[in-house]
């Protein structure tokens, strides 16, 4: 049997709440095992940039990332919040490493090229993800916390949805490990009505999926998160769920399968 790892990804909400993330580390720490964290921060990230001036453009969830942006997202995903998370973690015990694409050439991305007439700028899509040298960390009782940033191997940090670093990661150490993927945010999973806690969809299938969103069920940035659910389990992944950023231990939550 492989030896089980857990990538936990965290949203950008439960970044910018105290208590939450505090409390979502404290359980990320009692996951037995090897683990990887991967974060967003997105609100931050608009925060700033908005007190610089800068206007923030959404499309189905992504951000449009011109070169003022790159240097905004750069600055809070790759310096503020991630170190903020390994300081937290190192305070817990955890030998965290906080990480971007660039560093140990773990996520080599390209930048995404215009479609239907929107130029996202510097956003990358992921090329490959390393495994091997993920796993050497786990190996030596390192816990990777990474950042959504990627590079192209020509010097250039791409902006990357956290969603898709997080299942790229899983994806990669799939031949390795029996991997379980956890995305958390400030719900209970994929709700069929955002503002009731209640309405849990506990099973999302690919055709149920493609339902979810014709209807409009699944929209936003939800879109996303559940394509890369999806893409995880096509390639191998063990499990993957959505769930509240307090329930991360497997047993609560959306399933997709």
């Amino acid at each position: 049997m492989k030896e089980q790892i857990t990538v936990v990804k965290v949203g950008g909400a439960i970044v910018e709440d105290e208590a939450l993330l505090d409390q979502l580390l404290d359980n990320f720490c009692a996951i037995e095992g090897k683990k990887v964290l991967v974060h967003g921060g997105g609100r931050r990230a608009t925060k700033v940039a908005a007190a610089l001036g800068i206007e923030t453009t959404m499309v189905n969830g992504r951000r449009i990332t011109d070169a003022a942006t790159l240097d905004v997202v750069t600055m809070v995903y790759g310096g503020l919040v991630n170190k903020n998370i390994v300081a937290r973690l190192q305070a817990r015990g955890i030998n965290a490493l906080g990480m971007t694409g660039a560093d140990g050439n773990i996520i080599k991305a390209h930048r995404r090229p215009a479609k239907e007439g929107i130029d996202y700028g510097f956003v990358g899509d992921v090329d490959r993800a390393d495994g091997q040298m993920l796993a050497v960390l786990a190996g030596a009782s390192v816990v990777p916390v990474i950042a959504p940033l990627t590079h192209d191997g020509a010097g250039h940090l791409l902006n990357t949805n956290a969603d898709t670093i997080a299942s790229t990661v899983a994806k990669a150490l799939a031949p390795l490990y029996d991997v379980t993927l956890i995305y958390t945010f400030e719900k209970k999973g994929v709700l069929r009505n955002p503002d009731d806690e209640e309405s849990l969809i506990p099973v999302i299938t690919h055709s149920l999926f493609t339902e979810y969103v014709a209807d409009g069920t699944i929209s936003g940035g939800m879109i996303p998160k559940v394509e890369n659910a999806l893409a995880a389990i096509d390639a191998g992944v063990g499990k993957v769920i959505i769930t509240l950023a307090t329930a991360i231990d497997g047993n609560h939550g959306t399933v997709i399968k």
